[in-house]
């Protein structure tokens, strides 16, 4: 390897929207605190799709790396005041830059995975956030909890939830994903096609209480509403859906004469976030959570592909993993 390769890499760049080009970049040197992670591969999230598809206040071309946040990988290099971690160790990482071959973390938005997960992706940020929400709801055994959207997220808490010894409802739009919740633990599988048939048949399946929690992972307007009409008194209604396209109206009569308990689950707290996935790190090396059947791999020269698949939703397609 002549001199010139050993200090670049490669790295995506999103040039415009729906335009991702592979560039040799200089690889990053870790600082104070730092660590650089020679990634395995990446989690493409559904709150970057907009940034792909391009926005009025988006600019472009983006960072090299940019939006890539769910990398998982081989520590290579520590910076000044790094401890506990060493060359070799394999980690889940918190860091903005990670649809490339290397990138920088924090140490401490570090989370270091167990030998028996050798060899397995894993991205740790959204099975991180997946277990916060969970955490969030305070979800008890017997309960009744309705989850709106199975997507990656709503897959991976439904069997959080049933695991919990809660009874799930699972509620969305595509019928094979009805089908995946019902593998994940859901009880009750309900179609998301008309507003008052899904609450009759909710009204049906609960004696007309509705439910303890109800948890909404879409992050449209339409989802939230019904999230609202599912929550019984007294009941928390639980926000995961990524709400970023513009504001939202609530029926505020509705959640007030309810007594409703509503929760944003998004966290903002790194220290939260990296909890969350040393829990998810255990659930997943004890079995108790099997996420890899939900993951669809693509070479990082495809993630344009992988970002149109988040777009059209292809029966079979839940999340997507990008690998240098």
């Amino acid at each position: 390897m002549d001199g010139a390769a050993a200090v670049t890499m490669r790295a995506a760049v999103v040039g415009r929207p729906r335009g991702i080009r592979l560039e040799h970049v200089a690889r990053p040197e870790p600082g104070p605190g730092k660590v650089r992670v020679r990634l395995e591969g990446c989690g493409v999230c559904g709150s970057n799709l907009p940034v792909w598809e391009g926005r009025d206040w988006f600019r472009y071309p983006m960072p090299p790396g940019a939006p890539g946040h769910e990398g998982w990988g081989v520590v290579d290099a520590l910076g000044p005041d790094v401890s506990g971690l060493r060359p070799g160790d394999r980690v889940a990482m918190l860091s903005s830059s990670a649809f490339s071959e290397y990138d920088l973390a924090d140490a401490s938005a570090t989370v270091v995975l167990p030998p028996s997960l050798a060899g397995r992706p894993f991205p740790g940020e959204p099975l991180g956030c997946a277990m916060n929400i969970f955490r969030r709801a305070d979800l008890q055994p017997g309960q009744t909890v309705a989850i709106i959207g199975i997507g990656f997220l709503g897959a991976v808490v439904t069997r959080l939830a049933a695991n919990a010894g809660a009874r799930v409802i699972a509620i969305t739009r595509r019928p094979w994903a009805l089908e995946v919740a019902r593998g994940q633990g859901a009880t009750e599988c309900i179609p998301m096609d008309d507003h008052q048939r899904i609450i009759a048949r909710v009204k049906a399946l609960t004696g007309g209480s509705l439910c303890d929690r109800v948890i909404e992972a879409v992050g449209e307007q339409w989802p939230l509403d019904l999230a609202g009409e599912l929550t019984r008194e007294r009941g928390k209604l639980v926000i995961a859906g990524y709400h970023q396209d513009g504001p939202r109206q609530v029926n505020l009569q509705l959640w007030n004469w309810r007594g409703l308990d509503v929760v944003n689950a998004h966290e903002r707290d790194p220290r939260v976030y990296v909890e969350g996935m040393r829990l998810a790190v255990d659930a997943v090396a004890s079995g108790r959570l099997d996420p890899f059947p939900l993951f669809t791999s693509y070479p990082l020269e495809e993630l344009d592909r992988a970002f149109d698949a988040m777009r059209t939703r292809p029966d079979g397609f839940l999340k997507g993993l990008v690998t240098p």
